[in-house]
């Protein structure tokens, strides 16, 4: 199923994408609801991101085409961080460049969203408590992240993480084409199957330091390619069975 929180005449709503038609729900995506019959078209309706995490947990160095690229070495266990809940941007929402910062990057990931509260989880049992997969662009004021000893303040401005368009449940996500766009032109193209760390082993690394709580992400880390983005660009994150993920950087 394709899940979409969205917009409709100033009213929040969550609905099933079927065939550019949404289909309106009874409840919400993770304590359970029922499929109406009241459906509006996709082209009129504002998409919003399609979780509102509690936290995003988000994982360095996780591809490894992207370790070539920066000539490092394979890291034992995943590299963690966390990006608060005031990032979250949806699809078409501008990306603010903070006056702070002269070098604002993108970097495509795929975006896990967890279904169920997720403590001490094994990675075998891992696909119970995912809910589904999501596009995620990790926006990062680079230079502030050299600069800085630890990344917070380089990952935790205000719509430093967009999502969307829609949360796909029925997707096996070992190898997904990912690939990020720059004003039309392909910069980033890879595939989760380059990942270090999947999702699975994610989900269990994870869990086993704190809870997730459902509509949390755990974004998987980017592949190679990232790279700066001025004011003014168009950035289009894509992961194929997924979608696009459209904003503009202002």
């Amino acid at each position: 199923m394709k899940l979409l929180r969205y917009n409709y005449k100033d009213k929040i709503e969550q609905g099933i994408l079927e065939n550019d038609v949404i289909k309106k729900i009874k409840g919400d995506f993770f304590s359970g609801f029922e499929i109406t019959e009241n459906e509006v078209d996709l082209s009129s309706v504002k998409l919003l991101a399609p979780t509102m995490p509690s936290k995003i947990v988000a994982v360095g160095l996780n591809y490894v085409d992207h370790a070539k690229e920066l000539k490092m070495e394979i890291p034992k266990n995943p590299i963690m961080f966390i990006k608060p809940a005031s990032t979250v941007v949806g699809p078409e929402d501008p990306i603010i460049y903070p006056e702070t910062s002269n070098q604002v990057d993108y970097e495509v990931e795929l975006g896990v969203v967890i279904g169920r509260r997720a403590k001490n989880v094994e990675k075998d049992e891992a696909e119970d408590y995912i809910l589904g997969y999501t596009v995620f662009n990790d926006v990062t004021a680079r230079d502030l992240q050299r600069k800085d000893i630890q990344w917070t303040r380089a990952k935790s401005y205000d719509t430093f993480a967009p999502i969307g368009p829609l949360i796909e449940t029925d997707i096996d996500p070992f190898d997904l084409p990912i690939s990020l766009k720059l004003n039309g032109i392909t910069k980033q193209n890879s595939s989760t199957k380059n990942m270090i760390f999947n999702c699975y082993e994610l989900l269990e690394f994870i869990s086993e330091i704190m809870p997730l709580e459902p509509g949390d992400i755990i974004a998987t880390g980017t592949p190679p390619g990232v790279g700066p983005m001025n004011r003014g660009d168009t950035v289009e994150a894509k992961i194929e069975g997924i979608g696009v993920l459209k904003n503009y950087v202002i």
